[in-house]
């Protein structure tokens, strides 16, 4: 049995999202069993609506605050012990059953619990964020790190490169992720100090395939499945390329509602608009997971859905089930000037 502790409030959708999204997962994976963190009423409540009753697959752990994301993250986790999110923190650091968590609340605060209360892998100098977008031949593609490290230095990048390559084999069957360096041009001299150093090691780097760098236009482009970038690069290419498919929908039906003969020719696009709107939507992907940190840590939009948040589920559970982390320390103890610190 693989256990997971659901955070099941921060997000904007609260209970009425996160435990929809656990009963989801639940019929899913026959081995899955959650612990849901909240304020006890308001699960219970939540539960009855989704059609979960108490069992040996599901518990709740009661926990009557919330953490605002506008609080600062260091106050949050200091002062909100009684938070869903700091609640589910203490019970994935302190019980060995407890695979993993996931949360749609303060990503500061996240990222601020991961790295003080529960740590990282040896080896690891910072666990990075790794979101997962469509790509236009059908596949997905990786960002990492997309916001846990603002600034970094290029043995970093290396490390994100090999992490994201780790995982995207095991959880999506990738078998040589094809691994590009977020920069201002495609040529191998281009970018700053940082990105000429970084695009030397990951050139000299046997255990992952690096095809060179990347300019943000290509992301969706299918050529890529791994897009290595530090914290800031990384979080504004994701959120400029989500905001964009979001309006460009916004657009198209805006268009349509326009003109008496858009909307009549929209009639017999129905089918294909509905499937355009699956692929853009953000939501049908999942969240961003924190290769790094010693246990299983996935953060999911705050804005997730009941659909989203069983796909975090589920990408949790797939970690765990590949044993996701054992490969990232092997692997990154083989790298030159391995540090196991």
């Amino acid at each position: 049995m693989i256990k997971i502790v659901l955070d099941c409030f921060g997000g904007d959708k609260g209970a009425a999202a996160t435990v929809g999204g656990a009963a989801i997962a639940l019929r899913q994976y026959g081995d899955l069993a959650l612990i849901l963190a909240g304020a006890e009423n308001k699960i219970r409540a939540a539960m009855q609506r989704a059609g979960i009753a108490d069992s040996d697959r599901v518990t709740v752990l009661d926990a009557p605050d919330v953490i605002g994301c506008d609080e600062k993250p260091t106050d949050a986790i200091r002062l909100r012990r009684d938070s869903s999110m700091m609640r589910a923190v203490k019970l994935l650091r302190e019980d060995a059953t407890v695979a993993g968590l996931v949360s749609t609340g303060s990503t500061g605060a996240l990222v601020a619990a991961t790295v003080l209360r529960i740590g990282r892998l040896r080896g690891v100098w910072r666990p990075a964020f790794c979101p997962i977008l469509p790509t236009m031949t059908g596949g997905i593609v990786g960002i990492t790190d997309s916001g846990a490290n603002a600034e970094c230095k290029p043995e970093a990048l290396l490390q994100y490169a090999v992490m994201g390559s780790r995982y995207l084999t095991s959880v999506y069957g990738i078998a040589e992720p094809r691994v590009a360096l977020l920069n201002v041009g495609t040529e191998a001299e281009k970018g700053d100090t940082l990105h000429q150093e970084a695009y030397k090691l990951l050139a000299a780097e046997k255990t992952i395939r690096f095809v060179g760098n990347m300019e943000s236009r290509d992301l969706l482009s299918g050529k890529y499945d791994l897009v290595v970038a530090d914290g800031f690069s990384g979080n504004v290419l994701v959120k400029a390329t989500e905001g964009t498919a979001l309006e460009l929908l916004k657009k198209i039906k805006k268009d349509i509602y326009s003109s008496a003969k858009y909307k009549f020719g929209a009639l017999f696009m129905r089918k294909m608009f509905a499937e355009e709107k699956a692929f853009m939507n953000y939501q049908n992907y999942g969240g961003s997971v924190m290769l790094g940190a010693a246990k299983t840590v996935v953060k999911g939009h705050g804005s997730a859905d009941a659909t989203s948040v069983a796909v975090c589920i589920g990408q949790a559970y797939k970690m765990e089930q590949s044993r996701l982390a054992e490969q990232i320390e092997t692997a990154l103890a083989a790298l030159p000037d391995a540090k196991n610190d």
